[in-house]
């Protein structure tokens, strides 16, 4: 409303029993519009879309750190929104690590995800039995419970190729060793070379095959996550056993993605990855352990 001419913005009420990422985007919120800035006027200077901010204001996004400061900065709030990063960060975490907190919820807005997988499949695309597999070697004293959490969470992930969702453009690149060096027994392997199978028919995922046979290629040292948005920049997360690491940097997240374009050249085409996928799914279903793909 206004008295004289003078705008006056009315402050809400916020609850103080809802979320920590609720309560955060309904106080940028209210400071934005009691500055009088539209969506797009208080993002200008920004790389971030109306979407995004509007994600943030509705407490389904978290708040990027460089987004935060640019608060801060537009709405003169003395370094609040960049002091409550953290506690946002906290609250949306769950029982996923820390350094995860990030692309967990990346993966949710992206518009495309190419990922690069060396030596385990991705988190996206395991089955429990896998996942299980994976969460009991890294932490062999941990109580079935905690373990069994971690599990559940990380296949709740993969509801974003179910057919309500919309996909992401998702590509993996897989080295053949992870198909011909099993981690599980017979059947269970079967499931989850299966389960790739599945959405690659579904037209949820694209795998490629990088043979044992290549010699020197693009990312061998480490496996690699490149994501893109349709409103804000992109980013690359790598990840080693107990850390991993987001980076933004726009010099470095062009050259992995160039990177990922040339190992993406030198594998396996996708129908010919697939069929080698299905064969081998077959073969352990049938208690045959495959030897080569090729």
């Amino acid at each position: 409303m206004s008295y004289g001419g003078e705008r006056v913005v009315r402050r809400k009420d916020i609850d103080g029993s809802m979320s920590v990422p609720t309560f955060y985007g309904k106080e940028l919120r209210w400071k934005r519009e009691a500055a009088g800035l539209s969506l797009e006027a208080f993002l200008e200077g920004s790389f971030y879309g109306k979407s995004y901010l509007s994600d943030i204001e509705h407490g389904q996004r978290r708040m990027p750190l460089d987004l935060a400061r640019h608060a801060d900065r537009v709405l003169g709030t003395d370094g609040f929104f960049e002091r409550h990063c953290e506690d946002v960060r906290k609250a949306r975490r769950g029982p996923h690590a820390a350094y995860f907190e990030k692309v967990l919820e990346a993966e949710r807005h992206a518009d495309s995800i190419e990922e690069w997988c060396p030596i385990t499949f991705p988190g996206l695309l395991q089955t429990a039995a896998y996942a299980r597999q994976l969460v009991r070697s890294a932490h062999p004293t941990a109580p079935d419970g905690w373990v069994e959490e971690r599990v559940g969470a990380r296949l709740a992930r993969a509801a974003l190729f179910e057919d309500d969702h919309e996909t992401p453009e998702y590509w993996v690149v897989l080295h053949e060793s992870l198909i011909t060096e099993p981690l599980l027994a017979d059947q269970e392997m079967a499931e989850q070379l299966f389960r790739l199978v599945e959405l690659a028919e579904r037209r949820r995922i694209t795998p490629q095959i990088i043979p044992r046979k290549r010699a020197a290629y693009p990312l061998m040292a480490a496996s690699a996550k490149v994501m893109t948005f349709p409103d804000a920049p992109p980013l690359v997360y790598t990840e080693a056993s107990y850390s991993g690491d987001t980076i933004d940097d726009p010099g470095l997240v062009r050259q992995y993605r160039k990177a990922y374009d040339r190992l993406r050249a030198v594998a396996l085409s996708p129908d010919t990855s697939l069929a080698m996928i299905k064969a081998a799914a077959e073969d352990y279903r049938n208690g045959k352990q495959p030897d080569r793909l090729e």
